[in-house]
């Protein structure tokens, strides 16, 4: 109880000193710029948090979805689990708490397959992110004067793409083992994974993508942001492409995204204030309101009630 407790606790402390203390935009000037706005009216706020909620129903839906072949889920033990991982994993560099989080959860035998599973989920938000990221840098690379050098960024993707390929390679062919683990068993995990499930999944991921990114957009026309909707995506999507190969604590997310967004949004001579603001308020409907749900779902988790 002390542990749970204390989670919950340094999840608020960091989410109110993040807020208050923030040296990009100062909770004052966030909280005039929204007062300022008559455009947040009940409807609007009422669809920016059903946006938000469909985002996590997505999730969640998709945490069902993955841990299906092993495990039946009913949609209410799915929603605790992701949520409550959300807020325990919520300091912790690149959300990686979240697969020890999830994995509390399950008894010690079958622990393994729910991080593997936990990684799969990951990695097919982050194809969704690569998939739209690539094709909104290369278009808004055209259509602005970034003075980026395309030789260096396609060396840089080269390399990458040459990297992911060495990984697949050595997980196909290598026989890698240390105490009880082995690259053969996650070889045969993959091969045994019903395919159905993983389309399935990558699609929950790529609808996912385009619901927080639809937000985002939406976001920009309550702030009188005149973006056609084209040129709009082409930046937010370079934003999250970005962003996801930054190294971070999750807690400071909101502002690695602020500095990129900012840099970006700039090009489109777009308002500081505007863009800071739209990602702080990204941040508070999409990770602050689902890791205040996540904190009641910390507090009643019971080890003696771990799923077998």
């Amino acid at each position: 109880m002390l542990i749970k407790i204390s989670i919950v606790i340094a999840a608020l402390y960091f989410i109110y000193q993040k807020l208050i203390n923030n040296n990009t935009l100062h909770f004052s000037d966030f909280y005039i710029i929204l007062t300022e706005n008559s455009s947040f009216s009940v409807k609007i706020v009422s669809f920016l948090i059903f946006l938000s909620a469909f985002n996590w129903f997505l999730e969640i839906l998709k945490w069902q979805t993955l841990v299906a072949p092993f495990k039946k889920l009913a949609l209410r033990t799915a929603t605790e689990q992701t949520l409550g991982a959300l807020t325990a994993s919520l300091m912790t560099p690149n959300r990686i708490g979240e697969y020890g989080a999830k994995a509390m959860y399950y008894q010690s035998s079958f622990q393994k397959k729910i991080v593997f599973i936990n990684l799969i989920s990951n990695l097919l938000q982050l194809l969704a992110t690569l998939f739209f990221g690539v094709i909104g840098l290369f278009f808004f690379i055209k259509s602005y004067n970034t003075n980026l050098n395309l030789f260096r960024l396609s060396l840089y993707g080269v390399g990458l793409f040459a990297i992911i390929l060495l990984g697949g390679y050595i997980l196909i062919k290598g026989n890698f083992r240390y105490k009880n683990f082995s690259l053969e068993k996650i070889r045969q995990f993959l091969i045994a994974y019903p395919k159905d499930k993983l389309f399935f999944g990558c699609c929950l991921s790529f609808f996912r993508y385009a619901v927080f990114s639809f937000q985002f957009y939406f976001l920009l026309l309550i702030f009188q942001i005149n973006l056609s909707y084209f040129e709009a995506l082409s930046i937010i999507a370079s934003m999250y492409l970005l962003a996801s190969i930054v190294p971070s604590i999750f807690i400071f997310d909101v502002f690695i995204k602020g500095g990129i967004a900012v840099y970006l949004f700039s090009f489109a001579h777009v308002n500081e204030l505007h863009i800071l603001s739209i990602i702080t308020l990204m941040w508070l409907l999409n990770f602050v309101i689902p890791s205040l749900l996540g904190s009641y779902y910390v507090l009643k988790f019971d080890l003696k009630n771990r799923i077998t």
